[in-house]
This record gives C-alpha cells, structure tokens and sequence, in this order.
C-alpha cells in the first residue's frame, strides 16, 4: 500500500529542492507544475482549448507561458477559465502516477494544496517555510521575475505561516543541511507509522 504525502508550501520557499531530496531518499514524486507544463506542451486537447480563451497565448501548437502570465494579470476572469480546462488534465496525470506505484511513499508537489482544499486526499501534507527575507532574495533572483509579479502569486496563495499550520509535518529549507535532515524524519517517521499501521 502506498502512503500519499502531500508538498506544498509558498512560492520560492524551496519546495523543488525539497521534492528532489525526497526522490534522493528512495522516494517517486509527482509534480502539479510539471503536470501543467505537459499539458501546455503535448496535450492537444487542452492547447485546443485554451486556444478558444486565449488565443494570443498559443505559439507552434503550444502555450506560451509567460503570454499567459501576462493575460491573466490583466483579466481577473481567464485563471478559473483555464484552471476549468487544465484541472482535469492534472487530476488524470495524478491518478496514473498513484496506480503505477502501489507500494512507495508517493510525495505530490502541490503549490496550492490547501488552497484547492486537496489536502484530504492525502495521509499527511508536508510544507515547506522559511523567513520572508529569504523567500523575497530567492524569488527575485529567478529570471523575469518582479516584486510585483511575486506580489501576485503571493495574493492567491495562503500566508506561508498558515499553512504550516494545516500541515502534519513541516520542513525547514533555510540550508540545505536543515531541508535534508527534515526531510530525512520525515521519511523515518512515514515508515514507522506503516509500520504500525
């Protein structure tokens, strides 16, 4: 039997690094991003369909990610139009993951686990947390990020604090020393508790 755990935590707050540790540690992990970014890329019926609500987003039979980023800052109605279309996709790439591994820990990258309201479809939820200082330094040293681009990711998710709150376990990713050894006792902990399951 497979135990389902939930990552999540907010933007820039480590939680890449963080799935890869896990994957490192005998791990398989699944990412809602990368989900995303297939159905954007290979996905004919989701390209064809978001060519209707956003046709200036679709370039060579593909999503243009940042043109999308850029229509939905100026249009508070496209997200949930696109979300409407893309969900489903994510929901079957999720559900494939979880039949082919019967048998592991199974780690989920969420970024908006809680606030999709998913986190009971899974055994535990991890998050991820560090200091605002660090988490603005991380975020703004991406490529073609702004302040007021993180402004508006931040905005659609919950306080970082909140939802380490929500979570059964949280992971400090201030060094890489601190992520690994949460990590690590997290995995520990999962194990032992199968094993008095």
């Amino acid at each position: 039997m497979s135990f389902l755990l939930g990552l999540t935590g907010s933007i820039g707050m480590g939680k890449s690094t963080t799935a890869r540790l896990f994957v490192e540690h005998g791990c398989r992990t699944w990412d809602a991003d990368g989900a995303v970014h297939e159905a954007y890329n290979f996905n004919k019926t989701a390209v064809t369909q978001l060519s209707k609500i956003a046709s200036t987003a679709i370039t060579g039979g593909r999503v243009d990610r940042r043109v999308l980023r850029k229509l939905i800052s100026n249009d508070s109605t496209l997200l949930s139009k696109i979300e409407a279309v893309v969900h489903p996709i994510v929901k079957k790439s999720r559900e494939s993951f979880t039949k082919k591994y019967p048998n592991d820990i199974l780690v989920f990258d969420i970024p908006l686990l809680f606030e999709t309201g998913s986190q009971d479809q899974f055994d535990a939820v991890a998050c991820v947390l560090i200091d605002y200082k660090t988490q603005l330094e991380r975020v703004l040293a991406r490529k073609n990020m702004t302040k007021s681009h993180f402004d508006l990711i931040s905005s659609k998710q919950f306080p970082a604090i909140q939802k380490a709150t929500y979570a059964d376990y949280v992971i400090d990713t201030s060094t890489p020393s601190s992520a690994k050894s949460s990590v690590i006792w997290v995995i520990t902990d999962i194990k032992k508790r199968l094993k008095d399951a």
